[in-house]
């Protein structure tokens, strides 16, 4: 297997993405909005009451925007961990996170975390960044082993190539089926395909939605890979 976490560093390096990402951008914040939706839609089909009493692990927490994003809706600070193999990534999200949240930098696959010990472990944007088959698997099983009984795998990725950016591939379905073959998976199409929706947010945010109603523009896939409780 290749060093992959040492690969992805330097891929990391390479990218030149500016302002692309900026929440005052409308196509991303509309972006981030459709996902929000689409993750408290899963929290509540799932009977998911009280989050401040759940515990959560995010691989690839990044800057600590997604945890940030958790911590507004309800998830204790002392709950959450975040894994994050950038070091300038991790030195940002501690700058804005609460002391009392968990954060570890490396390699996900040694970082402490006991098995069983998570309600929920999320992921988001991370298996398309790795491009070692081998390493996607271990990370997964990982995941899998993070989680309780009854727990769930918290997925969202991009299922097609960027055939702009050759650091990225996307994970399709069967793929993420066959990481995580003994859950029990649901899955919905989200996310205007980002090119275009920066295309028609030029000329009006109005756009977005338009277009993101037709769900074959839509390219990334927000899942619940459910662990079954014990018989």
């Amino acid at each position: 297997m290749k060093d992959e976490p040492r690969q992805v560093v330097e891929r990391y390096a390479r990218r030149q993405v500016g302002d692309r990402y900026s929440l005052l951008r409308p196509e991303v914040w509309q972006t981030v909005q459709e996902r929000q939706r689409a993750m408290l839609k899963l929290f509540a089909r799932h009977g998911l009451r009280d989050l401040s009493t759940l515990r959560l692990l995010e691989v690839g927490c990044g800057q600590g925007g997604n945890l940030l994003e958790l911590l507004r809706l309800g998830f204790a600070p002392e709950h959450l961990t975040g894994l994050e193999l950038l070091p300038e990534r991790i030195a940002q999200a501690r700058h804005c996170l609460p002391a009392a949240l968990r954060l570890h930098e490396g390699d996900a696959l040694q970082a402490p975390v006991a098995d069983a010990s998570q309600d929920i472990v999320f992921a988001a944007t991370v298996f398309s960044s790795l491009l070692d088959d081998a390493f996607q698997q271990q990370l997964a099983a990982a995941m899998w082993r993070w989680l309780k009984p009854g727990g769930a795998v918290l997925w969202y990725d991009f299922t097609v190539d960027n055939p702009r950016n050759p650091d990225v591939r996307g994970v399709p379905r069967r793929r993420v089926e066959a990481l995580f073959p003994q859950a029990e998976a649901e899955f919905r199409r989200v996310t205007l395909a980002p090119p275009l929706a920066r295309v028609v947010c030029k000329g009006s945010a109005r756009l977005y939605p338009v277009f993101n109603a037709l769900p074959l523009l839509r390219t990334h896939v927000i899942g619940w890979l459910a662990k079954g409780s014990p018989r």
